[in-house]
């Protein structure tokens, strides 16, 4: 059985860091996708950024050159450096393995 967990999340000014983590149990190998989304109240939930097993990334236009997503696949955990954070940020984010595995959620807020 394959469990996500995530941490790192919480309140923060707006320009200050976070760095999210999410560890993986269960059958969570190199090859499969890794990924944070992002739920705003409201909206719907968004790709942030995602990482394959051999490292290669993608990132939301909104979160390009703030966010860094990396993986240590000794330890099965993805994480994701937040710098620069904005307002637009809060949100409860999540962390994501491929077929279709989901973490419970971790809250980001961002005060100005």
């Amino acid at each position: 059985q394959v469990q996500l967990v995530e941490s790192g999340g919480g309140l923060v000014q707006a320009g200050g860091s976070l760095r999210l983590s999410c560890a993986a149990s269960g059958s969570i190998f190199r090859g499969n996708v890794r990924a944070w989304y992002r739920q705003a109240p409201g909206k719907q939930r968004e790709l942030v950024a995602r990482i394959t097993g051999t490292g290669n990334t993608n990132y939301a236009d909104s979160v390009k050159g703030r966010f860094t997503i990396s993986r240590d696949n000794a330890k099965n955990t993805v994480y994701l450096q937040m710098n620069s954070l904005k307002p637009e940020d809060t949100a409860d984010y999540y962390c994501y393995a491929s077929p279709n595995y989901w973490g419970k959620g971790t809250l980001v807020t961002v005060s100005s």
